[in-house]
């Protein structure tokens, strides 16, 4: 009974005090089957380097359905349960909630007793989700003070058309499904990531496109009409109120994914957008609040590269170029380094953010990419990009992945993208050197997505108080 009633070790207060906290010792991988012949699953993966199975598979938890296109998944709680306004102080970060991009079908995981053999806990079926909450094709997950949070990609409707996306919520102990978050959602229609600052009480929320443009590929008369996402959705989190909408211009297609500071009483935070249709440039935004407005500032661009046509795709050797496609950005918890996967061309860049208006270059790894196709340095060959990113708490490591969406895949990497997990260690004073013992080969039948790390991570975590 004691037990229950402390609070987790692996929730922290701050943003500094979780960096001090014992290293990671398991990762677990989202898996997907490209063609869908198989179950998606979950691998628990050793990052134990004094261990003599360091870097591989301990154990694949296969789910009993396909076509559930893993994603991006998530805890059940974290470091937000310390917030004033929850209700669950002894909640224990236990539970992976892992939903399906295209089935709309969503896991509850148990990594207890055992955290190296998890299993299935709850399956909330498709019509379930739509049913309570008239969204499809769930996509990000956050641990928050009022429960389990997950965005979607989808309205109702077969093709998931018929009304906006938006966010729904779980209950964190029974994975209930307790219904829509927004109540006055404005002018917001598509969506993507989310995230938010609880002490200031706001959140952030970013755009990619309907079902249609993605999930039988990117739909290249969209892309070059603009007609994926572009803008930026700010809102009173305790209200559920849309207040604000900045639109980055229309060229600059689908404004993914969303960083802010881990610092609350730092408001500013990161955008990453794929691609400018006027030139092929990926870029990086930041975003802030001043007055009580919020603001953005695109702050650093990563230009294509010129590439011999009979080296592209299909859909790219009309334009002589590789563009960077920015697909995901992550951000260390002491807000220094930003780490941007380039995954068109194959480049892990990092950043150094101090100033968060003027990024710096402070080191780079490459690795794949769709001309360079760059080997690991112990020889390997590496199919895709990076793409996943997740930091280690303490800041010294970086993992990633390189599936994007099993149809993009195919699309910019025909001879095909096998999973594979790797690690970079990270300098004192910024710089990135690729692990050469730490190379997870999960199989050309895998394709290997988010990774999350046992204890808390730097895109699972919210917190609640300042770092001293």
């Amino acid at each position: 009974m004691l037990e229950s009633l402390r609070t987790d070790p692996t929730f922290h207060p701050s943003p500094r005090l979780a960096m001090e906290a014992p290293r990671e010792r398991i990762a677990y991988t989202a898996l997907l089957s490209p063609d869908a012949s198989r179950p998606d699953a979950l691998a628990v993966v050793d990052v134990d380097p004094s261990s003599s199975r360091y870097g591989s598979v301990l154990y694949r938890l296969d789910m009993p359905n396909r076509g559930d296109e893993f994603h991006h998944f998530g805890w059940n709680a974290c470091s937000s349960a310390l917030s004033p306004m929850s209700g669950h102080a002894f909640l224990k970060r236990r539970y992976l909630v892992i939903p399906g991009i295209r089935s709309s079908r969503i896991y509850v995981v148990d990594t207890e007793p055992d955290p190296a053999r998890p299993t299935i806990a709850r399956v909330i079926e498709p019509e379930e989700v739509m049913r309570k909450t008239g969204y499809s094709r769930p996509h990000t997950v956050h641990c928050g003070p009022e429960g389990i949070y997950i965005s979607t990609l989808g309205g109702a409707g077969a093709d998931g058309t018929e009304g906006p996306a938006g966010v729904f919520l779980l209950d964190c102990e029974t994975f209930d499904i307790l219904g829509k978050w927004e109540i006055e959602r404005g002018p917001q229609k598509l969506h993507y990531d989310f995230w938010w600052n609880l002490p200031r009480d706001y959140m952030v929320s970013s755009e990619w496109g309907l079902p249609p443009q993605f999930e039988n590929g990117i739909v290249p008369e969209d892309l070059l009409g603009n007609r994926y996402g572009h803008a930026l959705h700010f809102w009173d989190l305790r209200a559920r109120r849309h207040v604000q909408t900045i639109d980055l211009g229309a060229n600059h297609q689908m404004a993914l994914e969303i960083r802010p500071a881990h610092d609350p009483t730092r408001e500013y935070g990161f955008l990453g957008v794929v691609v400018d249709t006027t030139n092929l440039e990926g870029s990086i935004w930041t975003w802030y609040r001043e007055a009580g407005k919020f603001h953005v500032q695109k702050t650093a661009v990563i230009p294509p590269e010129p590439a011999d046509p009979a080296l592209l795709p299909p859909l790219l050797k009309g334009f002589g170029a590789v563009p960077p496609l920015i697909t995901d950005i992550d951000l260390s918890l002491d807000d220094r380094f930003l780490y941007v996967a380039c995954w068109g061309t194959g480049e892990l860049r990092q950043y150094d953010v101090t100033d968060p208006f003027k990024p710096r270059l402070a080191g780079s790894v490459h690795i794949g990419g769709i001309a360079r196709r760059t080997p690991h340095p112990n020889g390997r060959l590496f199919g895709g990009g990076p793409q996943m990113t997740e930091i280690s708490r303490d800041g010294k490591r970086v993992y990633f992945t390189n599936s994007l969406y099993s149809r993009w895949d195919t699309q910019f990497y025909p001879d095909g993208v096998p999973g594979r997990q790797v690690m970079c260690h990270v300098g004192a004073d910024g710089g990135l050197t690729l692990d050469e013992r730490f190379v997870v080969d999960f199989g050309a039948d895998y394709g290997a997505h988010q990774i999350r790390l046992q204890g808390g991570d730097c895109s699972t975590d919210s917190f609640c108080y300042p770092s001293a």
